[in-house]
């Protein structure tokens, strides 16, 4: 059994941080309970560093968080047509939302979230120690999430999202208590969930067991003789108990576990092929009876699900070709689920007004303010994707009873 140090009891003085040191086989790991918006979380990082007690550092960090850490203007290298085809948007647009959080914090309380992983990471390259990242990458933490909650529980999720961007509200002392206890990610989704319950397994305890895994896995196979973790306060329970417990045995097949994301059920993607289905019938049946029906339905379905595309490129601004793009393709996009209307309309907006190098720099903190998501190019690309296909998935419904009514009152 991994034997560890009775930990620090977090005192009223928020300068002194939760540590414990932990046992595995040959290595040591000490765990470093930070909190990620306080300046002397980073002092206590480059203090412990100093003593020369250690040969690794481990952080908090997925590869494309340490990437933003380590890169601020990785984003300018964005290819954003590839983006568009691969599907990504609107996962980068969740992760600006998050980012945006964060930004306000910045600016309203004078902190800069993160600042304990900086002081990690220079004061490590600047001593030739190894970073490990332990932390589960981003991207597979909100997949995990939103396929852990039901459907309609998901409408939670991106409403906090959207909140978290257009709220003018401050974030509170009490919010800022929150995070010194967690990290940034949970206390984003904390503002928002009902029931934190249902977010507990993908946000926390799986990211727990997957970094106790990276610790174990790093002190078996690389041989640190002790390695310092860097991780938020709430963490540092969590993952002792696993190290503790030896759940984090065989780590490489548990990394590979919570790697993977649980398989989406199917029922949902059968819905847009039988919407497809029932228009073309009605399309058929409408034809059928006579021939001005059949077009009435056609042009129904154009200039309902046509106009509320294009209503919402109108609304993020897109360019007037743009708009005109959304009109023409909503129609057809929608009955082809493979292709939905934002490709289109985020390709031409894209095409048409290409966003200088500077905004890409800039998009991180133009998107903690509601305008800077019309200021910023890059930003409104994304609003055209979003809206354009917001506003053909409800043409789509809308239209879909117009064609049902003309059809039963015919």
């Amino acid at each position: 059994m991994n034997k560890a140090s009775e930990p620090q009891q977090p005192s009223t003085d928020r300068s002194v941080e939760p540590i414990c040191t932990l046992t595995l086989g040959s290595s040591q790991v000490t765990l470093l309970g930070t909190a990620h918006v306080s300046r002397a979380s980073a002092e206590q990082v480059k203090d412990m560093l100093a003593t020369g007690d250690y040969d690794a550092v481990a952080v908090e960090l997925c590869p494309s968080r340490y990437t933003a850490v380590v890169d601020p203007q990785h984003l300018e290298k964005m290819d954003l047509f590839q983006m568009l085809r691969e599907g990504k948007t609107t996962m980068v647009v969740a992760s600006l939302a998050l980012g945006a959080y964060q930004q306000r914090m910045a600016e309203e309380f004078g902190i800069e979230p993160g600042a304990e992983m900086r002081a990690a990471i220079s004061t490590a390259e600047a001593a030739g120690l190894p970073v490990l990242l332990i932390d589960r990458e981003v991207g597979i933490t909100l997949k995990r999430i939103y396929r852990s909650v039901s459907w309609w529980r998901r409408f939670y999720l991106i409403a906090g999202l959207v909140s978290s961007v257009v709220s003018r509200e401050k974030v509170s002392e009490d919010e800022i208590e929150r995070l010194k206890e967690g990290d940034i990610l949970e206390a984003t989704f904390e503002q928002f969930a009902e029931e934190v319950s249902d977010l507990y397994l993908p946000l926390i305890d799986d990211r727990d067991r997957y970094m106790a895994a990276r610790l174990s896995h790093e002190a078996e196979q690389a041989d640190h003789k002790h390695i310092l973790a860097v991780i938020g306060a709430g963490h540092v329970k969590g993952i002792r108990n696993y190290l503790e417990q030896g759940q984090a045995r065989e780590p490489e097949q548990l990394i590979a576990e919570l790697n993977r994301l649980p398989p989406p059920k199917r029922w949902p993607k059968l819905i847009p092929w039988a919407i497809v289905a029932l228009i073309l019938t009605g399309f058929a049946i409408g034809f059928s009876r006579n021939a001005d029906l059949g077009w009435q339905l056609v042009l129904d379905w154009v200039l309902i699900n046509g106009g509320l595309s294009a209503l919402g490129a109108l609304i993020a601004a897109a360019h007037p070709l743009t708009i005109i793009g959304a009109f023409v393709a909503a129609p057809l996009t929608s009955l082809n689920p493979t292709i939905g209307a934002g490709m289109v309309t985020g390709a031409i907006e894209t095409y048409l007004r290409k966003p200088k190098v500077g905004e890409f720099s800039r998009l991180r903190k133009d998107t903690a303010h509601l305008k800077g998501w019309w200021g910023n190019h890059v930003a409104r690309i994304f609003l055209v994707f979003l809206f354009s296909t917001i506003g053909s998935a409800i043409g789509t419904y809308v239209a879909g009873f117009r064609i049902f009514d003309r059809l039963t009152g015919s």
